[in-house]
């Protein structure tokens, strides 16, 4: 039998995505703060270095940061709505030593 999903309510689903959503603002602000600071400190550290350096660290920093806490988020979404209760993973009928 499946059950119900928590997320199969609208309004549960609007305040899980919504909260999602604000995680993601704070998450892009940190994001650009850290990616400042640390170009920053690489003008500073390193003499003579390529505009690309900048736009390489700025990129993988960004983008490393981002998908991170878009994943974070969304495994804090799911076990906080109770989505992941609701997951039948019963995996005994696969098992051949299984003996009902």
């Amino acid at each position: 039998m499946i059950r119900k999903s928590p997320l199969d309510d609208p309004e549960t689903a609007a305040h899980a995505w919504a909260r999602y959503r604000r995680l993601m603002r704070f998450m892009m602000g940190l994001t650009l703060g850290v990616v400042i600071i640390a170009l920053a400190i690489i003008y500073k550290q390193v003499e003579d270095v390529s505009p690309h350096v900048f736009i390489a660290a700025a990129l993988g920093i960004g983008f490393s940061m981002l998908l991170m806490s878009a994943l974070m988020g969304l495994v804090f979404l799911s076990n906080g709505t109770g989505h992941d209760e609701s997951v039948d993973n019963s995996l005994d009928d696969l098992d051949p030593n299984n003996r009902r």
